[in-house]
């Protein structure tokens, strides 16, 4: 499970967490995984769904914050 990506602000706009997603995916695949989950705010959804990630709804299981998550997964 991917639990976050942040970026502090005098490093955004440069691709940074583009990276890391695009890293951690790479790391999955080679490990053998079958996938990665993640949960995020809406405003994330279609950041995410660039990198292949499905958006399968409001996460049953995520309170964090007391926030509404959406659980996303990528399976390969």
């Amino acid at each position: 499970m991917l639990f976050g990506v942040n970026t502090i602000p005098d490093y955004r706009k440069r691709g940074l967490a583009g990276r890391l997603i695009t890293q951690a995916i790479n790391d999955v695949q080679i490990q053998g995984r079958k996938g990665l989950v993640l949960t995020c705010k809406d405003a994330l959804v279609p950041c995410y769904s660039k990198f292949g990630f499905i958006n399968e709804g409001i996460s049953e299981h995520s309170t964090h914050g007391n926030v509404v998550w959406n659980q996303m997964r990528l399976e390969f």
